[in-house]
């Protein structure tokens, strides 16, 4: 995987960004996942932030803070992609 720019995410001051990766990025979204500490805890958390003037503003954000909950995720979203081969 190609490494990351130093570009600082556009994340709240209190959680610490370990690690991120994005996903795609143009100028005017921004969407990204990131490895999270928030008050000591890790989280991994799906992000999207809009281009408002000269800010990046949040428009959601998806958490995962457990494996459990991340393999209910996939399975759903493998569950579906055979639906999204089928259209092209």
């Amino acid at each position: 995987m190609p490494k990351e720019p130093e570009e600082k995410l556009p994340v709240s001051e209190t959680l610490k960004v370990l690690g991120y990766h994005t996903l795609e990025k143009n100028p005017k979204w921004w969407s990204a996942v990131a490895l999270i500490d928030s008050w000591g805890r890790k989280q991994i958390c799906f992000y999207l932030w809009q281009k408002k003037g000269e800010k990046w503003a949040r428009q959601q954000k998806f958490t995962i803070q457990d494996a459990q909950t991340w393999e209910n995720v996939s399975s759903y979203v493998e569950e579906f992609l055979p639906q999204l081969e089928a259209e092209k």
